[in-house]
């Protein structure tokens, strides 16, 4: 988000970054089209309405944006997981918006992919998109920053100000609007500049790389988003955390990944070897975050424009002392979890209250189709269990995740908690 008169926004230029701080025309349509419901035309136009079918070869093709969501996809590359299991796979495909990748993936140039969790709901429901839910990419990873010009210390101090999410059907914009409401305020859709009510916080859709730099401008009070841009925020656009996300549900999805139904139903072997190495890479991701970091950074291996030190910090920087004074993490003594954690099985529950919750949750445009999705069927019919149960049951280091009962792992009860 650029200053009227041309002038860059006070981030500090160590990390004043093209590749994430200038304006994504993509990311920015793809978030209004989506909210608004406008992007079943242009998959409609694309493949008529239904997925091309993906490459019949065996090449695992990848898309991902540059986001620690991605993290199962790039270590399972990266440590040469799919090579393992005797799959060819090319180097992941950087996408810089949510709409080229969902494109990308209706298209056939992909067939692993990772999503925010809603989209996937959005795909298959409202616009007739084959998608499956293979796993959970990630748990937590999100948090909310406030900048350094408030003095915010709790939700109920965001009334009457101006907040940032990534998209409307987003875990973040779920988390943040339970959060207002347990603190008593409103949570509304206005125009910039619209008058708010005492007790309305005014919530707008952001492409990610713009939230630092309009923090720092003070064109925002606070924003709400996936890693590494809270820490970028932290680290060079003076924000503050005011909340993990993973801090109010505990262990909640984000990002999941996402395969073709009919690729997953008609090669099942490959579906198998396919997510055996994401799995895998899970179980490393989740004891191995800096080592990680380092290598999907732009000073390892490159997957992410970020530096070292900033993606380290999204992945690792959860007990620092200054959190727990300041309540930005207040159960994570009790809870056990981390900033970001990989544990990759969906838990229908979850997947069951995130329905619930979208049709709950004050988002722009239309949401007809909400209505008539039943959380029981949705938790069924969107998620196949069958592979990665497989591939648990081969790596069942994933049991030793604090998240996880090992006396029963594959149930959960959800905890939402302010």
């Amino acid at each position: 988000m650029s200053d009227p008169t041309g002038a860059k926004p006070p981030v500090d230029a160590e990390w004043d970054d093209e590749e994430y701080f200038a304006s994504d025309f993509s990311r920015r349509q793809t978030l209004d089209m989506l909210a608004g419901g406008a992007l079943a035309g242009l998959l409609g136009s694309l493949v008529g309405g239904t997925p091309a079918q993906a490459a019949d070869d065996d090449v695992v093709r990848i898309g991902y944006l540059p986001i620690t969501d991605a993290t199962a996809l790039l270590v399972a590359h990266g440590m040469g997981y799919f090579e393992e299991e005797g799959l060819k796979a090319p180097k992941p495909t950087l996408i810089r918006g949510w709409s080229p990748l969902v494109e990308g993936f209706v298209s056939g140039k992909f067939n692993l992919v990772h999503f925010l969790k809603p989209i996937p709901v959005w795909m298959r429901y409202n616009n007739k998109i084959p998608v499956k839910i293979m796993a959970w990419a990630h748990t937590n990873g999100s948090g909310l920053v406030v900048g350094r010009h408030t003095s915010i210390t709790d939700f109920s101090q965001l009334a009457g100000k101006q907040v940032a999410v990534p998209f409307w059907y987003s875990m973040h914009n779920i988390v943040l609007q339970y959060a207002l409401r347990a603190s008593g305020v409103t949570p509304v859709i206005k125009p910039q500049g619209a008058k708010l009510a005492a007790n309305e916080c005014n919530l707008q859709v952001m492409p990610p790389p713009e939230m630092p730099p309009a923090l720092a401008a003070k064109k925002i009070d606070a924003y709400i988003v996936a890693e590494p841009f809270n820490a970028l925020g932290e680290l060079k656009a003076g924000a503050r955390m005011l909340r993990f996300t993973g801090d109010i549900w505990k262990n909640h999805p984000c990002c999941v990944i996402c395969m073709h139904e009919e690729a997953v139903a008609k090669k099942s072997e490959w579906t198998q070897k396919v997510m055996n190495a994401v799995v895998r890479a899970q179980i490393y991701a989740s004891s191995h975050k800096e080592e990680v970091a380092e290598m999907m950074s732009r000073d390892g291996k490159g997957y992410l424009p970020a530096p070292a030190a900033v993606v380290k910090r999204a992945m690792t920087t959860y007990d620092d002392p200054s959190y727990a004074e300041t309540g930005a993490n207040k159960h994570a003594d009790e809870w056990q979890n981390g900033r970001i954690d990989f544990q990759p099985w969906p838990y229908p529950s979850a997947t069951k209250l995130i329905v619930k919750a979208m049709s709950e949750t004050v988002v722009g445009g239309d949401t007809t189709f909400l209505k008539a999705l039943d959380p029981e069927f949705v938790a069924k019919d969107l998620v196949d269990y069958k592979h990665v149960k497989s591939a648990l049951d081969k790596y069942p280091d994933w049991k030793k995740d604090p998240s996880v009962n090992p006396g029963d792992p594959f149930n959960r009860e959800e905890v939402l908690k302010l």
